[in-house]
């Protein structure tokens, strides 16, 4: 990928766009992946013999673009996986779903992953799940609802499926809706943490430009 996106880099982090339909890190396939991309990266730009280190902290799904932040030393690692756990690690994300939804509301679920899809479960069965969102904008010709979220928990495929439960799915959603052959309609476009050396408070934006966010006016 000759087109990297770089939001920020030092000695411990590395903040970049994941593009769309790119895995975080590697699977099966032989499908690229941010992870073995950045490291290539480093390797080349700092001349860099051996292993590369680029620890990976946190992902977002394959059609799911947006910002990630990558660490490039084990300590790094280890302080930021802290602050996910301490909930001091904010990501907000844009969605397009189907239907005019409300103005804004708390969604709170318990999800289990079974393969490679998430249900809505008990408690005793699933782990906690909550976002609360904000709607920005409705297209009524199309029936659509722009719509900021706020993830308090990540779990897998969360933001896709709390929508979809409560009848609205969202656009371009083939897992948990019924749109076929188009964009996913969900882009990680901020991200806030504390720097794991400096503690300086860092935010990062990023406002797609990509179908189906073309059909909005996505205003800073």
């Amino acid at each position: 990928m000759n087109n990297l996106k770089i939001l920020y880099e030092d000695n411990h982090l590395i903040v970049v766009i994941k593009p769309i339909n790119v895995l975080s890190q590697s699977d099966i396939t032989n499908i690229p992946d941010m992870l073995t991309i950045l490291k290539k990266y480093i390797k080349e730009k700092y001349n860099k013999p051996g292993n590369v280190y680029l620890g990976l902290v946190h992902r977002l799904d394959r059609p799911t673009g947006g910002i990630m932040v990558f660490a490039r030393t084990s300590k790094a690692a280890a302080r930021l996986s802290k602050q996910i756990q301490n909930k001091e690690f904010k990501k907000s994300y844009l969605a397009i779903i189907h239907g005019n939804i409300q103005d804004k509301d708390t969604y709170t679920d318990y999800l289990e992953k079974i393969d490679t899809k998430s249900y809505i479960t008990t408690k005793e069965k699933g782990k906690y799940a909550e976002l609360s969102f904000e709607k920005l904008d409705y297209k009524k010709d199309e029936n659509l609802s722009l719509v900021k979220v706020n993830l308090k928990t990540g779990r897998n495929h969360q933001i896709r499926l709390q929508f979809a439960s409560r009848g609205y799915p969202l656009y371009g959603d083939n897992k948990y809706g019924n749109d076929k052959d188009k964009n996913l309609g969900l882009y990680a476009y901020k991200l806030e943490f504390n720097h794991p050396t400096t503690k300086e408070k860092l935010t990062f934006e990023d406002f797609p430009k990509h179908d189906p966010f073309n059909k909005f006016d996505i205003k800073k």
